[in-house]
């Protein structure tokens, strides 16, 4: 997993509330096993039209967004179904770090499975952000991990709360594999011993 330590980008304004993880990465994308490769079915039906070109009028359709590396979003963002395939269409498109007044709890903590930052502030500094958010491709945010802190384009500093333990795997790049793999001197001697004792298993 990519490590996410600071993130200086553009930040796309979605103040939807309740965005589920089906308008995040509808059913009929869920057939791959594969993270690579979803960005483009990410918020399809808002992005796309039925007859498959894209809405014009969809944030991340916008030229100044296209590139965009952080989503200002609404409430209960990644509710509804528990699908890991959300957040790896996100990451797919490109955002790596994600605030909101608040996250369905599985979507939360599949993002940071995933190398991506998830962000609770209050509303009032989303709303500040969603008014940085709106200058188009002038609206870079920049995200610093270490010191749990989001400066605005004007300068303005807020600080945002982290679970240690999460912030330590993002800042080294620890998926729970990752994590595993941390103890494998001691997962060595463990089977070496276990193959001494119990060479019938």
């Amino acid at each position: 997993m990519e490590k996410f330590t600071t993130l200086r980008g553009i930040a796309a304004p979605l103040p939807m509330v309740n965005v589920d993880t089906d308008m995040i990465i509808p059913k009929q994308f869920l057939k791959t096993i594969k993270r690579s490769g979803l960005g483009k079915a990410a918020f399809h039906e808002l992005r796309y039209d039925e007859a498959g070109r894209e809405r014009p009028d969809f944030v991340l359709n916008q030229p100044a967004y296209k590139n965009a590396k952080i989503l200002i979003a609404g409430a209960n963002f990644g509710c509804g179904s528990s699908r890991e395939h959300a957040p790896w269409a996100i990451l797919d498109l490109g955002i790596r770090c994600i605030i909101a007044p608040s996250f369905a709890d599985i979507f939360y903590n599949n993002c940071f499975k995933n190398g991506i930052l998830p962000i609770v502030v209050t509303q009032d500094i989303i709303d500040k952000l969603l008014d940085d958010a709106s200058r188009g491709s002038n609206a870079i945010i920049t995200v610093d991990l270490e010191k749990q802190e989001i400066t605005g384009p004007d300068g303005g500093r807020v600080t945002f709360d982290i679970d240690p333990f999460r912030k330590h795997c993002l800042l080294n790049g620890l998926d729970d594999i990752g994590i595993t793999l941390q103890h494998a001197d001691a997962i060595t001697q463990f089977e070496e011993r276990r193959r001494v004792s119990q060479p019938w298993l």
